[in-house]
């Protein structure tokens, strides 16, 4: 069989698991005419979204009304058209920081067709997306001191190994929006948001149009260390004059 890309082929695994009830890595990787490593990335992205179990050498399908359980949207229509604009800023060799949060891993499925990223994150669930990539760019980790509020590794370990670096652009989310200041966080630890900020030469806030307004005390970053405000359609023409007059480039996403 020809190779065909991912979609196809996870979508093709769960056909022939539909009809036999378990299928192995060997098995896979002879069919799609691709390494055993590649099937196990499919085996691994297709469980995690609850399409199936992994067992030793292979995996087992799941009841079909688990598979119904699973499927339903765990990540809002607005956030996938804010990654999707979000993904089109970045370009093949980039050097990129991505944040923790749910609306910047939702970039990173549009990662597997860039070519030879290198990315920097302290989110343990934005490392083990990027692992799933079939075109796996290379991946570098803050380290530092886990902090469970955001699910992210933060303190003075992270800031240090971030200042050793520089990048193309970051990518980061927030609690909230202050259109006079910038973001705004509930999170006291946020200095190595401002770090971040600091190591990259373009700073894209992805965010939801219903986080403007929100009574949140903690200055995150200010409007002038932002580049681009990546929202939603929600965002009134007001309120994007108000913010580009801050000399921050919106981009609202339609769907």
């Amino acid at each position: 069989m020809s190779k065909r890309n991912t979609k196809q082929r996870r979508h093709l695994i769960l056909t022939l698991l539909q009809d036999k009830g378990e299928v192995s890595v060997d098995e896979l990787s002879k069919s799609f005419e691709t390494s055993e490593v590649t099937i196990r990335k499919d085996l691994s992205a297709l469980e995690k979204n609850g399409l199936l179990l992994r067992r030793y050498g292979g995996a087992i399908s799941l009841p079909k009304e688990v598979i119904a359980e699973e499927l339903t949207q765990k990540v809002s229509n607005r956030k996938l058209y804010i990654a999707k604009e979000a993904s089109a800023l970045i370009k093949d060799h980039h050097r990129i920081v991505i944040d923790s949060g749910s609306t910047t891993t939702a970039v990173i499925p549009h990662l597997n067709e860039k070519q030879g990223l290198v990315v920097m994150t302290n989110s343990l669930n934005v490392a083990n997306a990027l692992r799933e990539l079939e075109n796996e760019p290379t991946l570098l980790m803050t380290g530092g001191t886990w902090d469970p509020h955001s699910e992210s590794f933060q303190g003075q370990v992270a800031e240090s190994v971030l200042c050793s670096y520089d990048f193309d652009q970051l990518f980061i989310g927030c609690d909230g929006i202050d259109m006079n200041r910038g973001t705004t966080t509930f999170n006291e630890l946020f200095g190595l948001s401002k770090v971040m900020a600091n190591v990259s030469r373009e700073v894209i806030v992805m965010a939801e149009s219903d986080k403007l307004g929100r009574k949140i005390p903690n200055l995150e970053l200010s409007w002038e260390i932002i580049d681009v405000l990546i929202t939603d359609s929600g965002l009134s023409d007001e309120q994007m004059r108000v913010i580009e007059s801050h000399d921050v480039q919106v981009i609202r996403a339609q769907n």
